[in-house]
């Protein structure tokens, strides 16, 4: 069986974080969504996704497909649901379609994927956990953590943690091969700790769990970070971490506070960012919908930054609670930016500037040339196309 997620529900919802990914690409708990459901099917999966993303993010068809709602959390009750469709059945949930078996009929991304033949329709009957904003990703990422830990860690033996760490909970602490922690206090009493292949926490790091660091990513000394938190691969995090995600590649290396917020790929908060997550009269606060063209209610109290990839600010950055910030812009300067930043901005509180194309994109390849890696054609067209596509927002 073939497994294809589809995204057409919820990723203009879950914008800024899914310009430049696919919805199954986005991380929450330790695994991506896509490498959950590769774990639990054991199979690898592709998108039906938007057609600049299209090839970088490839659909492979075949005559017998899984669609899976990629807004989907997977756990054991619903991957059971999954698969035990048959060929024309779908899986909904109160007129929502979570999931549906097909062949290989002509498939186009802006018709809704229920108008596909099919002989059944099957209520799911226990609740779907489904991601439909951003600030959900961080809700609810104490639940995602716990379950992704018991699926890579069953049956497997943690690597040694050294006696130089103050340790409070070790059962719930899994480090894998290579991992390096010393002269740190680690208290997973309240959620597991899960420290990836080849990471390092350095000395006097103070860590609450749930807590995951990814592969080859680094805690500078005297970090201090509390759950329900994960970091992605290849990142260095410094200063103090509250129930925040970092996606991967990303770096707040110094002091500084970064709480209840969502940061994506290739991002860079200079020293002495600080983000605010609550409201000074404590009442629910607003968040930039791009879908609305307005602010929304989160019905939350607590909500900090949500940025897109490839943003960067400087140091001693400040910004409001629940601020929004698109793809490749750059922030600097003294006071609150706006809580609305577009995609390519270069400025601050002052005002802002478009940031030049050729600029940004200059900018993507060194500093993936710093990761050993190489900004590909296909990345520089979904470039050209996002800073074309976002242009109405950048009305300075």
């Amino acid at each position: 069986m073939n497994i294809i997620f589809f995204d057409h529900y919820s990723r203009q919802s879950l914008l800024p974080l899914t310009f430049t990914r696919p919805v199954s690409e986005l991380r929450i708990g330790i695994l991506t969504i896509r490498e959950k459901w590769e774990k639990y099917l054991k199979a690898e999966c592709s998108n039906w996704t938007e057609e600049y993303l299209s090839k970088l993010f490839p659909m492979r068809l075949t005559a017998d497909n899984l669609f899976i709602n990629a807004s989907v959390i997977p756990d054991n009750e619903f991957v059971s649901a999954v698969q035990n469709l048959s060929i024309g059945e779908q899986l909904i949930q109160s007129g929502l379609l979570l999931a549906m078996r097909g062949g290989d009929e002509r498939l186009n991304y802006n018709a809704i994927p229920g108008v596909l033949p099919t002989s059944k329709q099957t209520e799911y009957p226990h609740k779907a956990i489904v991601l439909k904003h951003p600030w959900d990703i961080f809700s609810i990422n104490s639940t995602a953590i716990e379950a992704d830990y018991k699926m890579l860690t069953n049956g497997r033996k943690s690597a040694a943690i050294s006696d130089s760490n103050h340790v409070f909970g070790r059962e719930n602490i899994f480090l894998e091969e290579g991992a390096k922690v010393e002269c740190s206090t680690l208290n997973a009493l309240d959620g597991k700790i899960y420290i990836g292949k080849d990471a390092e926490v350095m000395e006097g790091c103070l860590i609450r769990g749930g807590l995951s660091l990814g592969e080859h990513s680094q805690l500078k000394m005297g970090t201090r970070i509390y759950g329900a938190t994960s970091i992605g691969p290849h990142c260095k995090i410094g200063g103090e971490v509250n129930n925040s995600i970092i996606m991967g590649y990303s770096n707040k290396a110094h002091d500084g506070f970064l709480g209840n917020s969502v940061i994506g790929e290739w991002c860079n908060l200079g020293a002495d960012t600080n983000n605010s997550n609550l409201k000074n009269n404590y009442s629910e606060v607003k968040v930039w919908s791009y879908p609305e063209d307005d602010y929304v209610n989160t019905g939350l109290q607590f909500c900090g930054l949500i940025m897109g990839d490839h943003s960067k600010c400087s140091i001693n950055t400040m910004f409001n609670t629940g601020t929004v910030v698109g793809v490749s812009s750059n922030i600097f300067g003294t006071g609150f930016p706006p809580k609305f930043i577009p995609s390519f901005a270069w400025g601050g509180s002052e005002g802002f500037s478009t940031y030049r194309l050729n600029e940004a994109m200059e900018v993507a390849e060194r500093v993936y040339e710093r990761r050993g890696k190489k900004l590909s054609d296909d990345e520089m067209e979904m470039f050209r196309y996002l800073f074309d596509q976002t242009t109405n927002h950048r009305a300075w």
